[in-house]
């Protein structure tokens, strides 16, 4: 066994442990309540830009990228660009490893891979900064309701081409928008990629744990996600993400499309 495998493999054994590790779930799940309860989700920046997600899983974010190396990454829920910057980021170090391995060069400033962004209200102040971003080449935004039709619908003329493609859902967390969403992109997912549904933790709260939200215990992304694999076998819950992260905000919504 050589020093690698050896890594992988007690790796693999150490995170198989917390499966049945209940207080170390406990905690993970209290320190996640506690944590969503301060806000410390606003705290992080990508590439300059705020990034409203858990460090935890923006690792895993880059790890699925890294791994997957998708052409073309969809998401869903803008804000303040620092997640399409992520993306972008990686897309532009797969480009730079493909053109090393090749021998070749790339010219940075010509677009390869792709972010699309979706977003019901793209506040001009985060367009013009999004825009004004060393990786705007590689980004696309889209303005309006992610389940438009019409929205859908220029979405999927604008992934025409395109052969490995990773979806984000990350907008509105109602069950019916989710599920709407799910309905939407995760057809374009490409064997072997996910589609990642964010906030599916909020089924694990307190009820009334988002007061001022529409979503709630029992109307959020994880009821859509369970409600919607029912009927599209073709995709399975990677869980060895949820166990080997324990904080994140996306329990049961890393989807891997099998076939």
């Amino acid at each position: 066994m050589t020093p690698q495998e050896q890594f992988a493999l007690e790796r693999k054994e150490r995170i198989s442990q917390y499966q049945n590790d209940s207080a170390f779930q406990d905690l993970s799940r209290q320190w996640l309540q506690e944590s969503m309860d301060r806000k410390y989700v606003y705290n992080f920046d990508w590439m300059g830009r705020p990034i409203i997600q858990y460090p935890q899983d923006m690792v895993a974010v880059q790890e699925l990228i890294w791994k997957v190396r998708p052409d073309l990454v969809i998401e869903t829920g803008i804000a303040h660009g620092g997640s399409l910057i992520l993306s972008a980021s990686m897309l532009a170090l797969l480009d730079m490893s493909d053109a090393i391995a090749a021998g070749t060069t790339i010219d940075p400033r010509k677009s390869l891979r792709k972010v699309i962004g979706i977003d019901i209200d793209i506040r001009p102040h985060n367009r013009a900064a999004i825009e004004a971003h060393p990786m705007a080449s590689r980004i696309q935004m889209f303005q309006g309701s992610s389940i438009d039709p019409q929205v859908v619908e220029q979405v999927r003329n604008a992934a025409e081409g395109y052969q490995k493609v990773m979806v984000f859902l990350d907008s509105m967390h109602s069950h019916a928008h989710v599920l709407g969403e799910l309905q939407a992109y995760a057809p374009m997912v490409s064997q072997g990629s996910y589609c990642v549904v964010f906030d599916t933790y909020v089924e694990d709260m307190p009820e009334k744990f988002f007061s001022d939200r529409p979503w709630d215990v029992g109307d959020n992304p994880k009821t859509a996600v369970h409600e919607w694999l029912k009927d599209n076998s073709g995709f399975s819950i990677d869980r060895d993400i949820d166990t080997r992260l324990m904080v994140t905000v996306t329990p049961d919504g890393f989807l891997r499309r099998d076939r």
